[in-house]
């Protein structure tokens, strides 16, 4: 590292120079300079004493927000899913003062490496990630760049100590079947997400908690997995309804998926809900526009988004945050598209 603190660029010192002669790791450095307090006393004065020694320019805390410009990247932007965490974060970010830019990386290596490029052009104050799953490399190479970070809804556990924003997964799917059950449903069939996703795994084990609860057994054959989107829906659900036993109910781990699931219903002559009832997840705009009425777990996209860009600028301003990890509460929104299932045929004996 250079010692002439009054010759060199500030911004080439990073922190995982400070890291590499600490002797710790880059969390540990990115902690310090965010103000974290998680840090053993004497680690943080060692890691203290460099920031110093090399001048390095870090974020402070003003009367006025620092913050200039926030990124938010997504893996797609082709649903209503995506806008509607958007409008949290326009919202917060427009009563700021702050400039937003939105990406997408449409799940490619070589569009992640080129919108990190350009977020190392633009200098962004800070970064909103709704994106799964985030790479090593990619992680590596934020935190190298000491951009504040929040992670929407993550894939796994919080990437290298990034703060988090989610939603109760395993709450709503167990309220869902609940409903279901409630109703007098007993075989419910299920369009999960990506396992890949612990959201989709958490609201898996919600379904699977509502049954084993109220003394029915799971049956893999009614499991189907989709990926959110409308097709997968419509496949599931497709699959699920020409089983020899088909299921009374249909549970899907989104609406997308479950608006698939209606047009499979239709294609097979049944009606929504006198045949079939179909529940929802997310509580998108068009839920309560479709027809019927979609019965549906809300999850609140658009406050997720309100919390990350309040906590992404909080970091950049230099202020810690309350909890690393905050999660908000889902809910069950009651409409048209559920009912107690169809009486079973009589049976004529002569």
């Amino acid at each position: 590292m250079p010692v002439d603190d009054t010759s060199r660029d500030e911004r080439r010192v990073t922190i995982s120079a400070i890291a590499r002669e600490a002797g710790v790791s880059v969390p540990t450095v990115s902690r310090v300079v965010n103000g974290r307090s998680d840090v053993a006393p004497q680690t943080r004065q060692r890691i203290e004493d460099l920031l110093r020694r090399y001048g390095y320019s870090r974020r402070t805390n003003h009367s006025t927000p620092t913050a200039r410009l926030i990124d938010l990247v997504f893996n797609d932007l082709d649903s209503p899913w995506a806008v509607e965490i958007i409008r949290g974060v326009e919202d917060v970010a427009h009563g700021a003062g702050v400039g937003t830019v939105v990406s997408a990386t449409h799940r490619e290596p070589a569009a992640a490496r080129q919108w990190l490029q350009n977020l190392r052009a633009r200098e962004s104050d800070g970064v909103i990630l709704v994106i799964s799953p985030l790479d090593s490399p990619m992680q590596e190479e934020l935190h190298r760049l000491n951009v504040p970070m929040v992670v929407v809804d993550p894939a796994g556990g919080s990437p290298l100590e990034t703060p988090t924003i989610g939603a109760s997964n395993w709450a709503g799917g167990l309220s869902a079947v609940d409903h279901l059950i409630e109703l007098g449903h007993r075989r419910i069939g299920f369009v999960a997400g990506p396992r890949t996703l612990l959201c989709s795994r958490a609201r898996l084990d919600g379904y699977r908690a509502g049954l084993e609860a109220a003394g029915i057994g799971i049956d893999d054959a009614l499991i189907r997995e989709g990926d959110f989107y409308h097709e997968s829906g419509f496949h599931g659900g497709r699959e699920l309804l020409e089983l020899d036993d088909p299921p009374t109910a249909i549970f899907a781990s989104s609406d997308q998926m479950a608006f698939g699931v209606y047009e499979a219903v239709r294609q097979h002559g049944l009606r929504i809900p006198d045949d079939v009832s179909v529940i929802g997840f997310d509580d998108l705009p068009e839920a309560r526009w479709s027809s019927p009425p979609l019965t549906t777990v809300r999850q609140p996209l658009a406050q997720m988004g309100v919390l990350a860009a309040r906590n992404v600028l909080r970091l950049a301003s230099g202020d810690g945050l309350e909890s690393p990890r905050v999660e908000l509460a889902t809910s069950l929104t009651v409409r048209e598209s559920t009912t107690s299932p169809p009486a079973p045929p009589a049976d004529h004996e002569h």
